[in-house]
């Protein structure tokens, strides 16, 4: 039995000012904006070739974590230096490109599956992209 992540929420302030920064600057797919009442709105993203989204809203346990408090959630690219290129070309604030050394991270990519950089949205949810070889 396969079984596979479909949708991960992450926790936001504003809804309106959350999906405009995930689809217009980080370039996620809007597959739905549903709203159920006037206290229940459902936003689902998707990040470009993947096969699990992310949900922002309000109402009906969507936005029961803290705004912010999400960590950890990580994107894989083909290539690393094109995708913080276009993250800072959309102006999203991500940080240069680095990789694990000796414990640390250090400046600059580093061997295969050892390249990320870190960008955070509007409330603080923080983000990984890391680079994987090409053949995988």
């Amino acid at each position: 039995m396969d079984w596979k992540l479909e949708l991960v929420p992450v926790p936001v302030s504003d809804v309106d000012r959350a999906k405009r920064f995930y689809s217009e600057q980080v370039g996620f797919a809007v597959d739905h904006d549903v709203r159920i009442g006037e206290d229940v709105r459902i936003v689902q993203l998707t990040p470009p070739g993947s096969g699990c989204s992310i949900v922002i809203g309000a109402g009906a346990g969507v936005d029961t974590a803290e705004p912010g408090s999400v960590r950890g959630l990580q994107l894989v690219v083909s290539d690393v230096a094109a995708a913080r290129a276009q993250l800072l070309e959309h102006g999203v604030a991500a940080g240069p490109v680095q990789h694990v050394e000796d414990g640390a991270m250090a400046e600059g990519p580093g061997e295969p599956w050892n390249s990320f950089v870190y960008f955070t949205d509007p409330d603080g949810n923080g983000w990984a992209v890391q680079e994987r070889p090409a053949a995988e």
